[in-house]
């Protein structure tokens, strides 16, 4: 209930009560005043108490002194002598004999008759009615303009509130236009200064917003590791520039952290993301004075650069620039290669996935040229295709001259009883000597249908190492893709060459992306038995990343599992990671598979992994890859 109504209520019924009260004042002044007419009457009646005469003579004795309502004298023998006059009830019953309900009559015995009387009332009830309705008067027109005032205020009340209301809406619509303090008197000065302290406040903090906001938004279009803008800036840019009405042109620069992967396997994830920082520097000082630059982080390793109104051949003294900085850093990292290049030209209306292939290739050529090279692709007439030829006669040349170099790196027990290896890692050089991106060697190396080729030069290399250098002891893993091992082809073919290195082939663990294995389970459980009948065993890497683990668990039965290195990273606080690892742990101890935890960095990160009762790890902090040293 409003305000508005409990008060007229509330008012209602104080007026009401002190009209009830004065009403009963009245009534019983009433009942006094009546009864002491009716004693007054019985003392003088009391004079005639021997009377024998007539009736109407007595009436008309009495009626000098009072007025009677009925009147009433029967004699006892005589009814000559009776008279009646009036009524018990009167005709015309009057409000105020409603609402003073007095009884005045009298019944008196005569030696021969009976008398009943009924004072007439009128007199005593009129004057107090007259001043019950003075009262009353005066209190309804109290009352009356009470209300009257009341609604008043309440109009102007509503007014205030109304505005109080509007302003509140309006801020809504962030609009802060000055409180009209004139509006707000008396009671509803705190609630003017309110709504003031309000819009001061709210302004104050939408700032605050305002620029929390932008920092978040920069913040999320930026990537933290190289501050540089993200793919989604990206795309839009690329999209402005070729949907622009203008006539724009200029150069795309693409820059390819190819090392990022070999990195983070050797160093560690911190060192991988040093290395974008570093690389991120080396593209700011070569971009300062290449004029109207936008730089983008397109993915973990690709960085995209636009650079405005100038040609290709203009944007060839920045590939030197830029170059000039990979090698000098290349130098003081003594990393094998900092990245490749590659640099296409731009211009309004040219299509965003010819263009983005065009780079791609251009970097792919630059690859294969050797650490910190760049390459530059003029036409847009399919040239996309030159990278691919330049892999395909870069990776047909280093099988056929077997030019790899073999790293390795120890995987630590947790406990004495198990058994683990060393990890071979492969790494490729050019026809010149040149380092090749191992990861873009496999992955072109499957794109052209030379993954087979490739994984018998590291199987014959592997078996030559391990022949030819005793003092190699223990187990070693060898690193093949899973679209050699599900084919029928090199499968025989690896069945047959370990068959002739018995000897050799007992101590290999060939390691296969989970990934790939799943596939094609029946291919996979093949390539498992089969390897097994000549005593090497499996181990299926970066276990965990799929959905069908545990399906893949009871079918293949690989002898290890090396889980992703995602759960390790920083596995001491997330309890989800620690979930799946105890429960990958017992399950595979439960059918007998070792399962080795990777990417371990930190101390923290070994001491949990330990608890969970792993039994091996790998990782920069347990050991670093090295050189494999060879016996001559």
């Amino acid at each position: 209930m409003g305000l508005s109504k409990s008060f007229q209520i509330i008012l209602f019924v104080i007026f009401g009560l002190l009209l009830f009260q004065i009403y009963t004042i009245e009534n019983n002044e009433v009942q006094i005043q009546g009864e002491a007419a009716r004693k007054q009457f019985t003392e003088d009646l009391a004079r005639y108490s021997h009377w024998t005469g007539d009736g109407e003579d007595l009436f008309n004795t009495l009626r000098k002194h009072y007025s009677f309502q009925f009147f009433q004298y029967i004699h006892q023998t005589d009814s000559e002598h009776n008279f009646s006059y009036g009524s018990l009830a009167r005709k015309q019953q009057i409000f105020a004999d409603k609402l003073f309900n007095i009884d005045l009559g009298h019944i008196q015995q005569f030696p021969e008759g009976r008398l009943q009387v009924r004072l007439d009332a009128s007199s005593v009830i009129n004057t107090n009615f007259k001043e019950l309705e003075t009262v009353a008067r005066l209190l309804i027109g109290a009352y009356l303009l009470l209300m009257l005032i009341f609604a008043l205020l309440m109009v102007m009340h509503r007014r205030r509130i109304n505005y109080a209301a509007q302003y509140i809406d309006n801020i809504g619509t962030l609009s802060f236009q000055a409180i009209e303090t004139s509006r707000f008197k008396g009671s509803l000065k705190p609630l003017g200064k309110a709504l003031e302290n309000c819009r001061s406040q709210l302004k104050q903090n939408l700032e605050v917003i305002r620029l929390e906001n932008d920092q978040l938004t920069k913040a999320a279009f930026q990537d933290p590791i190289t501050l540089f803008s993200t793919r989604q800036r990206f795309n839009a840019y690329l999209e402005k520039i070729t949907n622009s009405e203008k006539h724009l042109f200029g150069v795309l620069v693409v820059v390819k952290a190819s090392e990022l992967a070999n990195i983070n396997q050797l160093h560690g994830r911190a060192a991988g993301d040093d290395y974008l920082s570093n690389l991120a520097t080396c593209i700011r000082k070569a971009s300062r004075q290449a004029g109207q630059v936008e730089i983008f982080r397109v993915s973990s390793g690709d960085f995209a650069i636009f650079i405005d109104g100038i040609t290709l051949k203009e944007g060839e003294k920045f590939l030197e620039k830029i170059k000039n900085q990979f090698d000098e850093y290349t130098q003081i990292s003594q990393f094998d290669s900092a990245g490749h290049i590659g640099m296409v030209p731009y211009e309004t209306k040219s299509d965003p996935s010819t263009l983005m292939a065009m780079a791609d290739a251009a970097v792919s050529i630059a690859q294969t040229l050797g650490p910190n090279r760049y390459h530059m692709l003029e036409k847009f007439n399919g040239n996309d295709k030159f990278g691919d030829d330049h892999w395909k006669v870069t990776i047909n040349d280093l099988i056929n001259r077997r030019s790899l170099k073999f790293f390795n790196q120890p995987i630590q027990p947790c406990n004495h009883d198990t058994e683990v290896y060393r990890e071979l890692l492969a790494r490729f050089y050019n026809s010149e000597g040149k380092h090749l991106p191992t990861s873009t060697v496999i992955a072109m190396s499957e794109r052209h249908g030379l993954s087979v080729e490739l994984d018998k030069m590291i199987v014959i290399n592997t078996i030559k190492l391990l022949s030819e250098n005793p003092t190699l002891q223990g187990g070693f893993g060898v690193n093949i893709s899973a679209t050699s091992a599900l084919q029928d082809v090199f499968v025989f073919w690896l069945k047959d060459i370990l068959s002739h290195h018995k000897q050799v082939a007992s101590r290999l663990i060939f390691e296969i992306n989970e990934a790939g294995m799943q596939a094609n389970l029946a291919a996979s459980y093949q390539f498992v038995s089969e390897v097994h009948k000549v005593g090497s065993k499996v181990a299926v890497e970066r276990f965990g990343l799929g959905f069908t683990s545990f399906k893949f668990f009871r079918e293949v039965r690989p002898d290890f599992i090396k889980l992703d290195s995602s759960y390790s990273d920083a596995i001491e606080q997330d309890n989800n990671n620690k979930f799946f690892v105890r429960m990958i742990v017992d399950i595979a101890r439960r059918i007998g598979i070792r399962v080795i935890a990777t990417g371990v960095e930190r101390q923290d990160e070994k001491l949990t992994l330990e608890k969970l009762l792993v039994d091996g790890l790998q990782g920069y902090y347990i050991a670093q890859p090295e050189v494999v040293t060879v016996t001559k």
